[in-house]
């Protein structure tokens, strides 16, 4: 039987933390920021994490469950 592969996109997109949530970081901050307000980019600055309901299916992603 072959190997089970994790996601490849997903093994780049997400992190788990020491207490083993899962985080993200927010998109549209790469480029064409000059347009973008300093509040929206400060709010992009912070790490987000899956919401509750998304879990299993991250999890999935990555092959945890």
């Amino acid at each position: 039987m072959p190997k089970v592969k994790t996601h490849s996109r997903a093994k780049k997109t997400f992190k788990i933390t020491g207490s083993g949530k899962i985080t993200y970081r927010k998109p549209t901050r790469g480029h064409l920021l000059t347009k973008k307000s300093t509040k929206r980019k400060r709010a992009l600055r912070v790490v987000g994490q899956v919401h509750s309901t998304n879990l299993d299916f991250v999890k999935r992603l990555l092959r945890l469950k």
